[in-house]
């Protein structure tokens, strides 16, 4: 590709090289297998061999003699409510059986998400609990609203960032400074192990999505919209596209929108495979055709994003909320949640919980009454290990830190952060080091390399933990050095979440926290 477009070698071996999807060629039949918490707390890890021993092909390496099968690891799949899970093509296989699907002696399975609202007035959720048609806001807005009273509702509600980071939103899209060059981007890269809201809204709600995305566009100046959905959800992908052409059809998107001076189109991309193209400059980087590696900032995408042009990049569930905002009223949102944390969040529980599912809670109730009331505690009566928030980098909790309100300040008080508020259970049949080991691998598999501290230290934390060998000083001066100069939220956290895990697990993992 770079010879046909007169550009150097390295111009195309980065990008291929760098992805997932890219990096190993696919056989005729290629199978991507989840490897990421839910999925290996769900049977310890044990179906990735038993995967390889059934197709006869090792993971990660490339197709097998004759080229008619390969097998690829992934981190996540979103389907954490039902794991282990793979895709054989774009099949998924999911269940405790999975490896009698992949071998074809048991039937393809891929259960729907439970989803199901907890605050008694859903916001997210509404079209999918409550039957609520979406575009109605976008109708009600375009052509009789300026894009300042849009901005100044999701400003009055204190709606922040749903992705992970918590900027807030209003500010975000005033801080593009209504260009009409302006790109927004919704970012449905859902990778943190544990989370499947965005596939959730995509797959069953793909209109309000779009909608919120439209109403971003509005109040941002934009005169186009991106979504990149993960090529690990391909249904997701087809239902935005599907989507994306009804809206077109409908009159909601294009020139002149419902008779107004808005111009508005979108296009919707697909992902290639890393968990780190998710942050907004390696997304970035990623739509421009280069390897997903987190950049420096200043500048920031507000003022040079995607391809030079300001750009807004906003979490698929953020969007979701913006629609309810506009119609409710900023302040009836802000009513909602907890003191400087307004608003809803969808949780999600994983497969060891007796009802996992999608819910959505308001913000400041307590993680034990998310366990015990909505996810009814372990199934078949399982104690409970540790509990992982908000991703792999988000952290841990003991059973006993469970009072602790989902709020961003009362988790990062137990080292942990909100993130996706995907919550995955470890039972105690794990050991405490393999689960450390897990972590690790995950951060030295998904680094994106650009800097030092991330990409020596996630290595040189996972051969320690491999070795088993007590960590010493240079352990804890290595966890130093990645929390405070890797370049992005993603080496920086990484050592949290392991000194989360270890505080959690208290005396079973003492002195791995650095």
């Amino acid at each position: 590709m770079a010879g046909r477009f007169g550009l150097p070698a390295a111009a195309g071996l980065g990008p291929a090289t760098f992805y997932a999807d890219l990096a190993i060629p696919h056989g005729d039949r290629h199978v991507r297998v989840c490897t990421a918490t839910a999925c290996f707390a769900a049977q310890a890890g044990r179906q990735l061999p038993a995967i390889q021993d059934v197709l006869g092909v090792m993971a990660d390496e490339g197709p097998d003699r004759d080229g008619g099968v390969s097998l690829r690891t992934v981190r996540c799949l979103g389907y954490c409510y039902a794991g282990p899970a793979c895709l054989d093509g774009e099949t998924p296989c999911v269940g405790p059986d999975v490896v009698d699907q992949v071998a074809g002696r048991a039937r393809p399975q891929a259960p729907p998400i439970p989803a199901a609202d907890a605050t008694g007035d859903t916001v997210v959720l509404a079209g999918i609990v409550a039957g609520e048609a979406a575009w109605r806001s976008w109708m009600e807005t375009v052509g009789r609203r300026s894009p300042e009273w849009v901005r100044s509702q999701v400003g009055a509600s204190g709606l922040r960032g749903r992705g992970g980071a918590g900027f807030p939103v209003a500010a975000k899209w005033a801080a593009a400074g209504g260009s009409p060059d302006t790109v927004v981007i919704a970012n449905g890269d859902e990778g943190d192990p544990g989370s499947y809201a965005d596939r959730l809204l995509m797959e069953a709600d793909p209109a309000r999505v779009l909608e919120g995305l439209a109403l971003a566009c509005f109040a941002s100046g934009a005169r186009r919209g991106l979504i990149l959905v993960r090529s690990e959800y391909p249904r997701a992908l087809a239902a935005m596209r599907q989507a994306v052409e009804q809206a077109r059809a409908d009159g909601h998107l294009g020139r002149g929108v419902h008779g107004s001076d808005v111009d508005l189109d979108v296009e919707v991309v697909a992902g290639a495979g890393s968990y780190v193209a998710g942050e907004e400059t390696a997304l970035i980087a990623g739509l421009e055709g280069g390897r997903g590696c987190a950049r420096a900032r200043p500048p920031y995408p507000t003022s040079q994003g995607v391809w030079g042009a300001p750009t807004v990049v906003n979490n698929v569930e953020t969007l979701a909320a913006v629609p309810w905002i506009v119609s409710r009223g900023g302040g009836a949102y802000a009513r909602r949640g907890a003191p400087g944390e307004t608003g809803t969040k969808l949780v999600c529980l994983s497969e060891r919980f007796a009802r996992p599912g999608c819910y959505e809670v308001e913000l400041g109730v307590p993680v034990r009454w998310i366990v015990t009331e909505l996810g009814g505690g372990l199934r078949e009566g399982a104690d409970l290990g540790v509990l992982q928030v908000g991703g792999p980098l988000g952290g841990f909790l003991a059973e006993e830190d469970l009072d602790v309100p989902l709020t961003e300040a009362g988790l990062a008080g137990y080292g942990a952060a909100l993130g996706h508020a995907g919550l995955v259970a470890v039972d105690r049949r794990l050991e405490p080091l393999d689960v450390l080991r897990h972590v690790w691998g995950f951060g030295a598999a998904e680094s994106c390399g650009a800097c030092s501290p991330c990409r020596v230290g996630s290595r040189h934390g996972l051969e320690q933990a491999r070795s088993g060998a007590p960590p010493g000083d240079s352990y804890t001066r290595m966890l130093n050095v990645m929390s405070e100069a890797s370049l992005c939220a993603f080496g920086r956290r990484l050592p949290h979440a392991v000194r989360s895990l270890a505080r959690a697990y208290g005396d079973r993992l003492r002195g791995w926290g650095g």
